[in-house]
């Protein structure tokens, strides 16, 4: 029997829980229906209009499809920040905190600091709200993220520079920090063609080659000559790649590397200083 077209905000909210894990229902209700979860659960007598319960359903089957809430959405948080995400872009992810959380001890209040590969330009944008005074500049080889990092940029009332360009091909003059979260899966990565990430851009995603590192050596390859002397380089990388990626900073001169934990206490993120001062002391 077909269900039956619901009419009320509780009955909206017990078919999208019918469908999906009660925290994305209660996400995709509360935003189709212009509701908070709170108002759902106190007033679920409360009528909706037709527009909205349709809205919800559509959306509900888009997520039953396999398409992540965020692009639903168009928007998701990070460092709380509310930014605006489409399919261009990667999904920020909590992860990725650790990078903004790893460098921002690096960055003095007006350091020059370059994000490569900036997507919806989170870590930029996290890094500009943290250090107002500070000159960002966001990168990305799509035009299309870039102009989506204008937007959120604009919308949260933030400064940065912007330019389309593959790596450091588009911006000139050192920094004193650059950051990345560079794509580091592998190509041939399984995970790829199944689950959420079928949705993202392969391009943000796929490394290069089996280990998925192409790109992140060439990044790390290209950074030093980047960098002010004694100037940081921030690397966000899978889990599993913390060797592989040291034993790069160091086969390209980087010193003082040191690697940061994310929230399931995984190594994700290394970050290396310039050894164009000369002699530095690594730390382990």
């Amino acid at each position: 029997m077909a269900m039956t077209a619901p009419d009320t905000l509780g009955e909206c909210a017990a078919q999208a829980r019918q469908k999906l894990p009660r925290l994305e229902a209660d996400l995709l209700v509360g935003a189709a229906l212009d509701v908070s979860t709170a108002t759902t659960y106190a007033f679920p007598e409360r009528n909706v209009p037709r527009s909205s319960a349709d809205r919800l359903s559509r959306w509900v089957e888009r997520r039953r499809n396999g398409e992540p809430v965020a692009y639903i959405l168009r928007q998701r948080g990070f460092w709380g920040l509310q930014l605006e995400v489409t399919p261009a872009t990667l999904i920020p992810r909590p992860d990725t905190e650790t990078l903004v959380e790893a460098t921002l001890p690096l960055i003095g209040d007006e350091a020059r600091v370059l994000d490569v590969g900036t997507g919806c330009g989170n870590v930029a944008l996290a890094i500009a709200h943290e250090r107002p005074r500070a000159q960002v500049v966001a990168t990305d080889i799509d035009p299309r993220c870039i102009e989506l990092c204008r937007r959120n940029a604009q919308r949260l009332g933030l400064r940065l520079e912007t330019r389309v360009g593959d790596c450091f091909d588009a911006v000139a003059g050192t920094f004193d920090v650059i950051v990345s979260n560079p794509p580091y899966v592998a190509d041939d990565d399984e995970h790829l063609q199944r689950g959420d990430l079928r949705f993202e851009p392969l391009l943000a995603l796929a490394g290069g080659g089996d280990a998925g590192l192409d790109f992140m050596a060439r990044l790390i390859g290209e950074a030093a000559a980047k960098l002010k002397p004694g100037g940081w380089l921030g690397l966000e990388h899978g889990h599993t790649q913390a060797i592989p990626v040291r034993r790069l900073l160091r086969a390209n001169g980087f010193a003082d590397i040191r690697h940061h934990h994310d929230i399931e206490d995984r190594p994700r993120v290394c970050v290396a200083r310039s050894g164009r001062l000369g002699c530095l002391e690594e730390r382990p």
